[in-house]
């Protein structure tokens, strides 16, 4: 019994949060991965792209909600998605046209890529502070906060310790499912997809069968700010909205799609649950867990924490730097989709 006790402990506040934020980190980095796999530079304005998309899903949300609408007991930022989905889908299209098109006429190396997505993460920052402000957001406050409470897992257990599941926790990790089921399907199933992971194999071959370079990007951009923003949406859900925090979200991006091989959609996802359940491992406070499995005389006095939750970035930045000097291509082998 003591046992299960510490499993339900480890469940409730290491392994649930680690798998809603694994998936949200997973959709941030499948768009990161996209873009470098088919324009090969990494994109530095992901993050504020997700902020951008999230907050014209909640602009949409409060015109829903003014107008009486609501998903029953869904959060009705589902509903408002789809239109957040449209509104950077606009946006990402536009700063290509108007930004990266230009580099790629000129063939440009992708350190200019690199500076120019600089460029652009500076203003999607500003033109999201300047539209919704600066202060925390709550979102999902409405709908059924519980899928089920601790207090009913104890009751049907008989465990003194629960396990609560948040209905936002639920809906990020079945959205995640279906983004990267539809996601693998379309890229191995459709035309259009098998086009774009001939163009990422081999541009020139590519080129030589026909393939449209500019459907190929366009393409590529549209998937981008449809994960950017479900990405977004997730993590504000489960968490809060603020736009600072999707630039901080950047590291941990990064850092899942380069530890499971940059360019590669499956090692995108792998990473994100690696640095999730990293992160989330190395900050936890294991005290509670090892008062049910120790004798009573040899539990340690202090949280037996082995970094502050303030130091959990610095995880994804540790293991980004051991995974580049020992593995560059990451867990999967990447650099193409």
């Amino acid at each position: 019994m003591e046992i299960m006790n510490a499993l339900a402990l480890l469940s409730n506040y290491l392994v649930v949060p680690a798998l809603a934020y694994g998936s949200q980190l997973a959709l941030g980095a499948l768009g990161v991965t996209l873009v470098y796999g088919i324009l090969r530079f990494s994109n530095f304005a992901h993050g504020e792209l997700m902020a951008f998309g999230t907050m014209a899903v909640i602009l949409m949300t409060w015109f829903l909600q003014a107008q009486g609408i609501s998903f029953g007991a869904l959060p009705t930022e589902l509903l408002a998605l789809p239109v957040g989905i449209l509104a950077t889908v606009v946006l990402a299209l536009g700063t290509d046209r108007v930004v990266y098109r230009f580099h790629r006429s000129k063939k440009s190396q992708p350190v200019i890529f690199l500076i120019a997505s600089l460029a652009v993460m500076f203003f999607y920052s500003g033109l999201t502070r300047f539209i919704i402000g600066t202060a925390d957001r709550n979102m999902g406050d409405d709908g059924a906060r519980f899928i089920f409470t601790a207090r009913e897992f104890k009751e049907w257990s008989g465990l003194d310790e629960g396990i609560a599941l948040r209905t936002t926790q639920g809906i990020t990790v079945v959205v995640t499912l279906v983004c990267v089921v539809a996601l693998f399907w379309f890229l191995n199933r459709t035309r259009a997809g098998k086009s774009m992971r001939a163009y990422s194999d081999n541009e020139d071959l590519a080129l030589l069968s026909g393939v449209n370079p500019e459907r190929v990007v366009l393409i590529a951009w549209i998937l981008a700010a449809a994960l950017a923003t479900v990405a977004g949406t997730m993590y504000g859900l489960d968490k809060t909205f603020k736009p600072f925090i999707y630039l901080q979200l950047l590291l941990p991006i990064f850092a899942s799609a380069i530890v499971g091989g940059l360019g590669s959609p499956v090692g995108a996802v792998a990473g994100g649950f690696v640095i999730a359940f990293s992160e989330i491992t190395v900050t936890f406070a294991y005290k509670r867990v090892l008062t049910y499995i120790m004798p009573g005389d040899n539990v340690p006095d202090g949280l037996v924490q082995l970094l502050s939750t303030e130091y959990k970035f610095a995880v994804s930045f540790v293991i980004l730097v051991v995974v580049l000097l020992v593995r560059p291509t990451g867990i999967f082998k990447g650099q193409s989709v």
